[in-house]
């Protein structure tokens, strides 16, 4: 156990010396910090923190009096079932914003969930250990776990017990407290009296760059319309900038539609205008065509609305009314549009092959706020995929597929979805719709 352990501070501690860290806690009082929102008790016994649940009192934090920017942030961290909790980092507690309610990234301690990254008070989850299942489960409830935080420019990054946890790209904030929570637990009287528990806590604010450690956790970019250093080494490249028109155009037209979308604040919005297919300013397909690739777009819908994004397409085979032609991610609201009950066994819900293959039911889809579509194509290999979740896959090019489409809306469209390449376009049905992150990766 012990050279486990030994293992685990040489893996986290990198070519730090004792000397460049700093200790945020003396270990006998709460010198340097203060008590902020809520009435739960921190108390100090034995070089370590425990902070006490509560009955009836909002989240309670632990803050340090100095703030941080840069940094690299190690802890131990023990907690007791049934208790959620969490570390706070770049953080702050401004009288203008909630009344003085602290805001901020949060190192999540949460069980399985622990190490994945909140924002406090601000847009929830941004590194949900969803989207890194290896890390599920890395920190133990009861016992001690040690954490490691770095923050460095944009790049944040989390582990626990030498496993990477999140890997997240952003830059809302870059300095704040830290701070230590104990979680309302509302009026949960089965919860009161349980204890989360800091101790060893130290960091690190000089050259910090030179000390980050190699994360194999996917990153997260939540930077709207980015390229993070790491997508750009990997081949991602933005496929609308989130500022012009540059790079798209009307699918029926030369030029990009006068009227119907507009551009402003980073996001790409089709206008309202009744719910009519393609009948104000019309689809807008980019300007080259696409192979094999990896797309990623975030929407977002009106209640009730309609709309998708299509890829194969070919805007010369429908001139007249109506859509350009190609296969469809559908954005639909399934509760409120009267077309997710048309078609053939859901199959035009949202994440489906519209009229084609129906989603999965098993697929996560936010009416209120940005949802994510992935769409992969290798060759005749295709994937649909909603809110990281695979909801369709499907091979063209053979007889299953040609039949597929004999008994489609699409069966009088020749050889529909079986071209090698076409454009790639988001749809205007008369919705009100907004798009962003718009990015690809060509394979």
């Amino acid at each position: 156990m012990k050279n486990i352990l030994l293992a685990v501070v040489i893996l986290f501690s990198g070519s730090l010396s004792a000397q460049e860290w700093t200790p945020l806690f003396n270990g006998k009082n709460l010198k340097g910090w203060k008590k902020l929102n809520g009435n739960a008790e921190f108390k100090v016994k034995d070089g370590v923190i425990t902070g006490v649940s509560k009955v009836n009192t909002p989240n309670t934090f632990l803050v340090t009096e100095k703030n941080y920017g840069d940094f690299i942030l190690e802890f131990d961290f023990k907690i007791d079932e049934g208790l959620n909790s969490g570390v706070q980092f770049r953080s702050q507690s401004l009288k203008e914003y909630k009344n003085g309610k602290v805001h901020g990234y949060q190192f999540e301690i949460d069980g399985q969930w622990s190490g994945s990254v909140y924002d406090e008070e601000r847009r929830g989850w941004l590194y949900p250990l969803t989207a890194n299942s290896k890390a599920l489960n890395a920190s133990k409830n009861g016992v001690w776990n040690r954490a490691r935080i770095e923050a460095v420019g944009n790049s944040i990054r989390t582990w626990i017990n030498g496993v990477a946890c999140a890997n997240l790209w952003d830059d809302m904030t870059a300095e704040g407290f830290i701070a230590l929570q104990v979680h309302s637990i509302g009026n949960d009287t089965k919860n009161n009296g349980k204890t989360v528990s800091w101790k060893d806590i130290r960091i690190c604010t000089a050259n910090v760059g030179q000390f980050q450690t190699r994360s194999d956790a996917p990153e997260i970019n939540v930077v709207a319309n980015s390229i993070s250093p790491t997508e750009a080494k990997d081949g991602w490249k933005l496929l609308w900038n989130g500022k012009t028109a540059e790079g798209w155009r009307g699918a029926k037209i030369s030029a990009f539609p006068e009227k119907g979308w507009v551009i402003e604040n980073g996001l790409l919005k089709v206008q309202k205008s009744g719910g009519g297919e393609s009948t104000n300013g019309g689809d807008i397909v980019t300007v080259r065509k696409y192979k094999n690739f990896i797309l990623k777009a975030e929407f977002k819908i009106t209640p009730g609305a309609n709309s998708g994004i299509k890829y194969f397409v070919n805007p010369d085979l429908n001139r007249g009314e109506g859509s350009a032609i190609g296969c469809e991610f559908q954005i639909l609201d399934d509760e409120k549009h009267p077309d997710a009950k048309l078609g053939v066994n859901g199959n035009r819900t949202v994440g489906s092959l519209y009229d084609l293959i129906p989603a999965t039911e098993s697929k996560k889809f936010n009416i209120n706020d940005f949802n994510t579509a992935t769409i992969i194509v290798m060759d005749n290999h295709v994937e649909h995929w909603l809110n990281g979740i695979k909801v369709v896959e499907y091979e063209r090019n053979n007889q299953m597929w040609n039949a597929l489409v004999a008994y489609s809306k699409y069966k009088n469209w020749p050889d529909f979805g079986n071209a090698a390449e076409g454009h790639i376009l988001l749809q205007d049905h008369g919705d009100e719709v907004w798009f962003k992150n718009v990015k690809i990766k060509e394979l």
